[in-house]
């Protein structure tokens, strides 16, 4: 769902080309005091834009979702619909893949799908084990179920999922900043040997 902070982004951002326009033909008409005071207002907002992000992305706390919340980016999303540890070292993670475009079709590129433990220890998933890459273009309406498998140490205790755009911890958005506290993260809670739980590792 769009927050408020999202069109306000694209109105900065509009502003800012406007401005940098505006700047650039008064310089070249010769009216180079205009162009540096457009250029200082610019740098005033520019700044409290900055702090405003800064400040909300360090007052701010990670996501946390639960095995059947949904996560979507823009029309692309994505849900942790059960996990089960299906041997001892082994955690196998079910996704649903759906679009709610209206029109044309999704798929979501650059991304990466890992666990992280109470520890904060990364497992990525095991080569050759996963199903339908997140890429794959989904027709508008269409879900699809993908999976992934992980291979954990016996001591591994507080499982979370976390799905992540590579290189997006800074997103100058404000209130979509993760730099401070991580990407969202899904928590497993307790597996169950050998079948697919529900919220609860």
């Amino acid at each position: 769902m769009m927050t408020i902070f999202e069109p306000l982004f694209i109105l900065c951002f509009l502003a800012t080309v406007a401005t940098l326009i505006v700047a650039a033909v008064s310089a070249i008409r010769g009216n180079r005091a205009k162009a540096v005071a457009g250029l200082g207002k610019l740098g005033i907002c520019a700044a409290v834009y900055v702090a405003a992000l800064l400040a909300v992305g360090a007052a701010s706390q990670r996501k946390i979702y639960g095995v059947g919340d949904v996560q979507c980016f823009d029309d692309w999303c994505i849900t942790v619909s059960g996990a089960a540890r299906t041997a001892p070292r082994t955690v196998e993670v079910t996704l649903r893949l759906s679009s709610r475009a209206k029109r044309r079709p999704m798929g979501e590129k650059g991304t990466v799908a890992y666990l992280v433990d109470a520890q904060g220890r990364r497992y990525d998933p095991i080569p050759g084990s996963v199903t339908v890459p997140f890429d794959t273009k989904l027709q508008p309406g269409e879900s699809v179920t993908a999976l992934r498998r992980f291979e954990v140490p016996p001591d591994a205790r507080d499982l979370g999922f976390v799905y992540a755009h590579v290189g997006a911890s800074f997103w100058p958005v404000i209130g979509e900043n993760e730099l401070f506290h991580g990407p969202p993260l899904v928590r497993l809670e307790r597996l169950a040997a050998g079948r697919d739980n529900g919220p609860g590792l």
